[in-house]
């Protein structure tokens, strides 16, 4: 036999107790017990007797004492040494002995695995059935993997091994002192959520393997936000996080019985009453002229143009370019004599967009990384997809014929209505025939996050395909949505509040456009997508995009998900298949702005800026003006004077 290099000295063995090697390569350290202590010899000499005797006969009784132990129990093997378990004296050579302490039997905490009631009476009285946690406690035991503090391999690691084992040891350490503070608690009701050594390592593993995946791009900036956020958790959050996990890897429960409602966005305070935050709001706007190449549309497209559109569209004949697997298939509006509405089968296509794995310090620098699909991990060409749609689709993103289908509006002045305050706002879309339409509005005010709107949409064109993996917009929604206007039926227990819904694009519009003024701050998130699809024109705008520009500038763009992660420390669209929330994105973006607000007032504070009475008063020997060069040092491309009368 070979001699080994301790290379695999601190990894568990595959094999555990049961492992038959005289001199194995892997860790037993798990399989180490505290040296009983008893007041005669015999009684030592009988449980070690006994101990031995049941790892070698095998069988059914092929336990050690010590197994039966983490078996039984939830309690990590970072807690207090516990006294190994004993045999009376009574028992000595009759089969396999009776696990008792030192003083008392052996009562391992209240598990999921087991089906005792230890609970405090929870379940006899019929109350803590209802609740979350008590679900946990009526499962089936849970059929953990054997695995190591060791990243699980992926087609384009974000990181060099070495980081990711680093990181992922730091994340571990971190949840292994949650899990012994649960395990030190007296309260029974956490006990089922004190998560074994192999369950932690699982979650530990789960998590960095989903930033990796998600955000590879800045994968070491979000685990390590996340590894500060858990050694400052408290307890029930992070019982409420165990939850969430077991749920996800091993129950799949569904909603009403699986997880509890998502915790409240953490309030952001900026130091500032609303009215000094919307002044300072307003040396963030961004300027359109310029940007056009990029999507943004600044003037209303001419009958000319639009009639060169339309001829253009007819000639066509309805063939497009599938905007998901790039294909070539012809549209039928009205649909065919047959009753179809396009031609070309089934779509197989990847849901995510190819993306670039970051550089690393060995990369050639002449040479360029090759792209792959975050959603399945492969690389681009080796697969013609891993998700199918019914149909293919189309996406319109010329202006002109865009405006063909419905024409392009300026925001209209109100002079009844006074100086509104700013609004975010959201859409999602799905697929027509008719190309890529708005089927949801939803508006909050800014600063409050207060709903102002949130409608469904019917589109001009027959629906190809809802998106509902990233719009969030199902056919029963649809179904069960009321006409605008329509008072909405009383609120049931356990059941969702049906949407109101508008007759068509330009209507949404309208209810749009009754809350902005041609000056009102708008803000969003790429938001020449959601002006487009409304057809709007709307000259005071904030975008986030702009706000946190991508390290390459435009046309790259940071994902709304990966900006609430890094500066709202907030988890969003995290729906899966059930796609996005139009109201939370909305929101999102708003705090993105508030954000920078908070930085901007930061830096004017420590200059001998005030605010008095909701103004905002400039030192001696500054002008109003000055605050432009902050906004242009917080990393605002686009940023630009902006003479507010408000600014003393």
């Amino acid at each position: 036999m070979f001699t080994t290099l301790g290379l695999f000295a601190d990894v568990p063995c595959p094999q555990g107790q049961q492992c038959s090697l005289l001199t194995c390569m892997f860790s037993h350290k798990a399989a180490a017990t505290p040296q009983p202590r008893h007041n005669t010899k015999i009684s030592g000499e009988v449980t070690a007797h006994a101990s031995k005797r049941l790892k070698v006969e095998g069988g059914p009784l092929a336990l050690t004492e010590e197994s039966v132990l983490l078996q039984t129990s939830h309690v990590p093997e970072t807690r207090p040494t516990v006294p190994a378990p004993t045999v009376p004296e009574s028992h000595a050579g009759r089969g396999a002995p009776k696990l008792v302490s030192a003083s008392r039997p052996v009562s391992p905490p209240p598990s999921s695995r087991s089906g005792s009631k230890a609970t405090g009476g929870e379940n006899s009285n019929g109350i803590a059935a209802a609740s979350p946690k008590s679900a946990y406690r009526q499962l089936p035991p849970r059929k953990v993997p054997k695995e190591s503090l060791n990243p699980r391999m992926l087609a384009k690691a974000p990181a060099s091994h070495g980081l990711r084992t680093a990181i992922l040891k730091n994340l571990h350490t971190a949840m292994a002192g949650l899990n012994e503070k649960l395990a030190k608690e007296k309260d029974a009701t956490n006990k089922p959520f004190v998560l074994n050594q192999d369950e932690l390592v699982t979650m530990a593993l789960d998590e960095e393997q989903r930033v990796a995946k998600d955000s590879p791009g800045v994968y070491s900036n979000v685990i390590k936000l996340r590894i500060v956020k858990l050694t400052k958790m408290a307890t029930e959050e992070w019982v409420k996080e165990v939850m969430a996990h077991l749920n996800m890897r091993y129950y799949k429960l569904n909603p009403i019985q699986s997880v509890q409602p998502r915790d409240a966005p953490t309030p952001i305070d900026t130091g500032l009453t609303a009215k000094e935050e919307i002044i300072l709001a307003t040396e963030l706007l961004t300027p359109l002229k310029g940007l056009e190449q990029f999507g943004y549309v600044t003037k209303v497209p001419t009958e000319k143009e639009i009639e060169v559109a339309k001829k253009g569209s007819e000639e066509s004949k309805g063939w497009e370019k599938c905007d998901r697997c790039a294909g070539r298939f012809q549209v039928f509006p009205g649909r065919r004599e047959d009753g179809a509405l396009a031609s070309g089968g089934q779509c197989t296509y990847h849901p995510s967009r190819p993306i670039f794995p970051p550089r690393k310090r060995t990369d050639n620098v002449t040479g360029s990384s090759e792209q792959y699909f975050p959603c399945c991990g492969e690389s681009v060409g080796l697969s013609a997809g891993c998700s199918k749609g019914g149909t293919h689709v189309f996406k319109v993103s010329e202006t002109k014929r865009l405006a063909s289908i419905l024409q392009f509006q300026e925001t209209p002045s109100q002079s009844d209505k006074g100086n509104l305050d700013p609004v975010c706002f959201d859409c999602e879309m799905g697929y027509t025939t008719l190309g890529m339409e708005l089927i949801r509005l939803t508006a909050t005010s800014w600063p409050e996050g207060r709903e102002l709107l949130d409608v469904l949409v019917k589109p001009m064109g027959e629906i190809l395909d809802l998106n509902s993996r990233f719009s969030g917009v199902f056919a029963e929604q649809y179904s069960s949505a009321i006409p605008y206007g329509t008072p909405a039926p009383p609120k049931e227990n356990g059941k969702q509040q049906p949407l109101q819904v508008v007759g068509s694009p330009a209507a949404a519009r309208d209810l749009l456009f009754g809350l902005l003024q041609p000056e009102t701050p708008l803000i969003g998130h790429a938001i020449d997508n959601d002006l487009n699809v409304c057809r709007v024109i709307h000259p005071t705008i904030i975008d986030t995009v702009l706000l946190y520009p991508h390290p390459r500038r435009l046309p790259n763009r940071m994902s709304l998900k990966a900006l609430a992660r890094r500066f709202l420390d907030r988890e969003i669209q995290t729906g899966g298949d059930k796609g996005h929330d139009s109201k939370e994105d909305s929101i999102s973006a708003g705090d993105l702005v508030r954000v920078k607000v908070r930085e901007l007032w930061q830096r004017l504070k420590a200059e001998g800026w005030k605010n008095e009475g909701d103004a905002l008063i400039a030192p001696p020997g500054q002008a109003s003006e000055d605050v432009h060069k902050h906004v242009v040092d917080l990393g605002h491309e686009f940023g630009h004077k902006r003479k507010n009368p408000s600014v003393s």
